[in-house]
């Protein structure tokens, strides 16, 4: 467990011009509130608000959120009140530490309903201050790095679940890469014990239970990249055990078939070295045919970017390789931590400033039901993303397996509600048909065309879904043609 002046050096480290006081205190009032106070561990119930201030450190976040940490479990486990903390704190502690207060019991269970009105209450709370989701991020991965001490089996599985598939997809949102994998590896063990055992053998048995494979790699693209006069980092890793098993299943392909079970980082200086290095790289090793993604030209939706390839190394080892720059390299590090704003812009925090969170809230807004809230937001937010452009080049980024009334109703409502046809890459096609990465998507309008039943068979952004379902209810009266001659057909 972190001590006082440990935390507090931590975070001078990175942001000397903290309030010191302001974090002793914290710590202090946090120690004599909890008291005797211990977790089924058996640990002192302080040490998890330790343990989750020293995650939100090591992310290097303010000194605000640093002491809300501290605090966050003292309206609802201890006597002390929220009064009580702005009193000592002040405003933003006491608004931060409410924040996650109202999240302390959140769970996902069975009942959509339930699950809905708790995923609200998260969306509201990541609105009003982003930072409010990254204390409750920090505060479930200290929950789930000691889920085995929970006796309840059917507990265990629970939280693991909700883990899985709320808090990870949060993590990848906010950037956090490393925090995702976590949460994924440790509800996988949780989950499905036998599948993660697997994979951890099957890992093993290709002799990468020790560095020396990755340390000779890692040797060899840093000599190649030196011949060509590029000074770069270069890093090795084995992928996390979810990662590959999760890929073998959808892909419905083999362990040895698997490209990115090595994954290499090389980190140069400048954004024209980063293509440098993927022809030098590419030059030098045999590339495996479509694997290449531009994430620098095309960023993710979390601002993530970087060059992925993968070749195979002269000793016939599969791998992947990601291309970035320092700034790069930090952002996909700390995700949206990196943008150290909160000391110049006292509105940095504020969620809204994220599209993403924008089109929750909008989804949130339009909803005409808690099921259908939360059966959209898991489309909108969980998936893979697919990069589009517009007849003008504009790039529109969209979950995987949209269709062009999707592209449409990203574009405009008005346009998604009066598409009359759609030419892919300057070709006439089905409405239906899934876009793909690099396509052009020009969508052709009619002000006689509204939105047809069928639709809802193949859109896929909660959004579109949303618009598509509140113009059919106000028009239930309208006896329109579900198949009119100007569409082409879908199979």
């Amino acid at each position: 467990m972190l001590r006082q002046y440990e935390l507090v050096e931590m975070v001078k480290s990175y942001d000397p011009g903290i309030d010191e006081n302001l974090l002793n205190k914290a710590y202090v009032f946090s120690l004599r509130a909890h008291g005797t106070q211990v977790r089924e561990s058996g640990d002192p119930f302080f040490s998890h608000p330790v343990e989750v201030a020293g995650t939100l450190a090591r992310l290097q976040l303010d000194h605000i959120t640093i002491a809300a940490a501290l605090l966050h479990d003292t309206v609802e486990d201890t006597v002390a009140t929220l009064q009580d903390i702005e009193n000592g704190f002040g405003e933003q502690v006491a608004f931060l530490v409410g924040g996650v207060t109202k999240l302390s019991k959140l769970s996902f269970p069975s009942d959509n309903a339930a699950q809905a009105e708790n995923f609200r209450k998260l969306v509201l709370a990541m609105a009003d201050d982003i930072r409010v989701l990254l204390i409750k991020l920090a505060d479930r991965q200290h929950n789930m790095q000691t889920l085995h001490y929970i006796k309840d089996p059917l507990r265990r599985k629970k939280i693991a679940q909700d883990t899985l598939d709320i808090f990870a997809p949060l993590a990848s949102r906010v950037g956090l890469q490393n925090m995702k994998e976590l949460f994924e590896d440790l509800a996988f063990k949780e989950l499905n014990e036998r599948a993660y055992q697997t994979t951890c053998d099957r890992l093993k048995s290709l002799c990468l239970s020790s560095d020396e494979p990755i340390k000779e790699i890692v040797n060899d693209l840093t000599l190649v990249l030196q011949q060509a006069k590029i000074s770069a980092r270069v890093f090795g890793r084995i992928k996390t055990p979810y990662s590959i098993w999760k890929k073998m299943i959808t892909r419905n392909t083999t362990f040895e078939q698997l490209c990115d079970i090595l994954a290499f980082r090389v980190v140069v200086q400048t954004l024209p070295e980063c293509y440098q290095a993927l022809g030098i790289l590419h030059n030098s090793y045999w590339v495996i045919p479509g694997h290449f993604k531009d994430y620098i030209s095309m960023p993710k939706v979390n601002n993530y970017q970087s060059l992925h390839t993968a070749v195979i190394s002269p000793k016939y080892q599969r791998m992947e390789i990601q291309i970035r720059t320092e700034n790069m390299d930090m952002v996909a590090e700390y995700g949206i931590a990196a943008h150290w704003q909160y000391k110049q812009n006292v509105h940095a925090h504020d969620g809204t400033q994220y599209q993403w969170i924008r089109n929750l809230l909008q989804l949130l807004n339009n909803a005409s039901n808690p099921s259908e809230f939360l059966e959209n937001t898991k489309m909108e937010m969980f998936q893979d993303q697919v990069f589009c452009f517009t007849e003008r080049g504009e790039l529109i980024v969209l979950p995987k397996g949209v269709t062009p009334i999707d592209f449409a109703y990203a574009l405009d409502s008005w346009v998604g509600d009066h598409v009359a046809g759609v030419n892919i890459n300057g070709k006439a096609m089905p409405l239906c048909t899934v876009l793909k990465s690099g396509d052009q998507v020009e969508i052709i309008t009619s002000e006689e065309k509204t939105p047809l039943p069928s639709w809802n068979d193949f859109v896929c952004t909660g959004r579109a879904r949303m618009r598509i379902r509140k113009f059919l209810d106000d028009n239930a009266k309208n006896n329109v043609s579900d198949k009119p001659p100007e569409y082409l057909e879908c199979p």
